[in-house]
């Protein structure tokens, strides 16, 4: 189910359209679990209060200094209390969405920690700053920025993963763009993970994607991203494009669910509570504009990958039904350099969120978790 959206800003000189038949909220997937669980809807995004397991969870807040800025970064942690096993620690990393969360990789931290074998998994989840529930200031962001906070994060003293960091003895999932900056950052030798599994990655953001980056494009993306940025057209304009239930419904059943029917009126409504929280707007400003983008080009997308051959192991996971543009990038990874497996499994962006209504499927949780898990 598409939608259709023309945009037109004006100046007093310059006047710019953009029109597509897909919905521009987001070319990456909003919700990555990669293992199949059915969980029930909730009306609430508090998330800061997770859900009950039989191991340690800790939610968090970490202090990530940037320029002259000192912003709240929300994480969680899980981990086996007491366990005198081997330690192994995952980093999760949800994608650049402005409806994305810790939440989306809980189900796979609370499954991964809870595995019954000889190591003692932890998992720690982060939020990025200006998503989620980690502060949303006012800052210039673009890939450089949101690679330097992961390498922050995982490589600061105080960081809270710092002791497995110090031995790189981690292994990080991340989801769509999340995924591709962790590749180039792990490229450029800022951060050495055992593995990474990257989970339907992306490298373009939904206007550059669908209209290419040529100097008259840039051009308008810099004027919107600017509009976006502005004190009152801004939320004007961030609602009309992100803040509204009808985008949201839509996406999540275009671009989201296999089917259509899980997207539930509360899940909307939860939704649309994140994109209301003050600064929500900024990350998606300079996401939708291709600010976030790592690379610019699929060739450069490829190279990233090749350049972890031999070095750090790489799990790539796509879906056989994800949206055409983004479908043809992820498969321009199959048998590609530096790419040690390459998995994909059916449904559009996103095959492992289910209300009780889609398959389990074990086959892929036993894939997911053997291939990224077990060796390293």
């Amino acid at each position: 189910m598409a939608t259709s959206a023309i945009l037109h800003l004006y100046s007093p000189s310059l006047s710019v359209s953009f029109k597509t038949n897909k919905p521009i909220l987001s070319e990456t997937p909003s919700i990555f679990k990669p293992l199949s669980f059915r969980i029930k809807a909730t009306t609430s995004i508090d998330y800061s209060t997770p859900s009950k397991s039989p191991f340690k969870n800790n939610s968090s807040t970490w202090q990530w200094k940037f320029n002259d800025n000192s912003v709240n970064i929300h994480f969680e942690r899980f981990e086996n209390d007491g366990s005198q096993k081997p330690s192994k620690n995952i980093l999760m990393v949800p994608t650049i969405s402005d409806v994305s969360t810790v939440e989306e990789w809980r189900l796979v931290a609370e499954e991964i920690v809870g595995k019954n074998g000889g190591v003692n998994w932890s998992a720690t989840i982060v939020d990025w700053p200006g998503l989620g529930y980690s502060d949303r200031p006012k800052l210039d962001y673009n890939a450089d920025v949101m690679e330097k906070f992961l390498v922050d994060f995982i490589s600061a003293p105080d960081s809270p993963i710092a002791s497995s960091a110090s031995d790189n003895e981690y292994v990080v999932f991340g989801g769509g763009h999340a995924a591709t900056i962790a590749v180039r950052a792990a490229k450029k030798g800022l951060v050495k993970p055992k593995a990474i599994a990257s989970v339907a990655p992306t490298w373009a953001g939904p206007l550059p994607i669908v209209f290419g980056r040529d100097s008259s494009m840039e051009s308008r993306y810099g004027l919107l991203r600017g509009t976006l940025r502005a004190p009152a057209v801004g939320w004007m304009m961030y609602n009309v494009l992100v803040s509204n239930e009808k985008a949201i419904q839509s996406q999540y059943k275009s671009h989201v669910y296999a089917n259509p029917e899980n997207v539930t009126p509360s899940i909307v409504e939860s939704r649309y509570a994140l994109t209301k929280q003050k600064g929500a707007r900024y990350v998606p400003a300079a996401f939708l504009t291709g600010l976030l983008d790592p690379v610019n080009t699929r060739e450069e997308f490829i190279e990233l990958f090749a350049g972890l051959k031999g070095d750090i192991p790489v799990l790539v996971m796509s879906t056989a039904s994800a949206p055409k543009r983004s479908k043809a990038e992820m498969e321009s990874l199959r048998g590609a350099k530096g790419v040690s497996k390459f998995i994909e499994v059916p449904g559009l962006r996103i095959v492992t969120i289910n209300s009780g209504k889609e398959q389990r499927s074990h086959v892929h949780r036993k894939q997911f978790l053997g291939s990224t898990i077990e060796g390293y």
